[in-house]
């Protein structure tokens, strides 16, 4: 068995992959969505802690909602999309680290500032984002993240508790006609990478 993904996985999660931006009327069941999940469940987070939750918008009326939070760019799109996913952080996920972090009884309370809990939450949140994106590319369906929308609106409608935090909106599908931008240009490993 190879360890290193073949050209074609490559292509489909990173150099043939574009942010769609709109989508055909076919629907996106719960069980690619559990198979997009069971997958990227199983990338890294600092002590596992895995603090991103995902809020499925699918009725009309919880639609209508999130696009009047959503920004002009982003409204029709929203609307159009087959599913959307709203992303945010846990700001208590250390009440799970006695489950996910079994071995370590104690890390629940390494969390005891709510400041740096949330700071914690949201940058290991945000990397689940990411996984998030690839793994609706290998269920074989575009994605469409957008940051563009009134956090403080969406989290006052959707996690009204204070709890969470948005991060992103997803749109997720197979693509429609005219889904993609240009790809814009990516800079080189030079201008990237130092060695010291």
């Amino acid at each position: 068995m190879s360890l290193v993904l073949d050209k074609e996985a490559q292509d489909l999660l990173f150099r043939e992959a574009r942010t769609a931006n709109s989508f055909t009327s076919e629907p996106v069941t719960d069980e690619q969505v559990q198979a997009i999940y069971d997958l990227v469940k199983y990338a890294p987070t600092a002590l596992n802690s895995q603090p991103l939750r995902i809020v499925l918008v699918r009725t009309p009326e919880a639609r209508q909602r999130l696009v009047d939070t959503m920004g002009d760019g982003n409204k029709a799109k929203t609307l159009a999309a087959p599913l959307v996913a709203i992303l945010a952080a846990d700001h208590d996920f250390h009440d799970e680290l006695p489950k996910t972090f079994p071995h370590a009884p104690g890390a629940r309370d390494w969390f005891p500032e709510e400041a740096a809990r949330i700071q914690t939450g949201r940058f290991n949140a945000a990397l689940q984002v990411g996984y998030f994106i690839l793994g609706v590319r290998a269920a074989g369906l575009a994605a469409g993240p957008m940051a563009g929308f009134d956090a403080e609106r969406l989290n006052k409608e959707f996690f009204g508790d204070g709890r969470h935090s948005v991060l992103a909106v997803v749109n997720i599908g197979r693509p429609g006609e005219n889904a993609w931008f240009n790809r814009n240009p990516r800079l080189e490993y030079a201008e990237v990478v130092t060695t010291v």
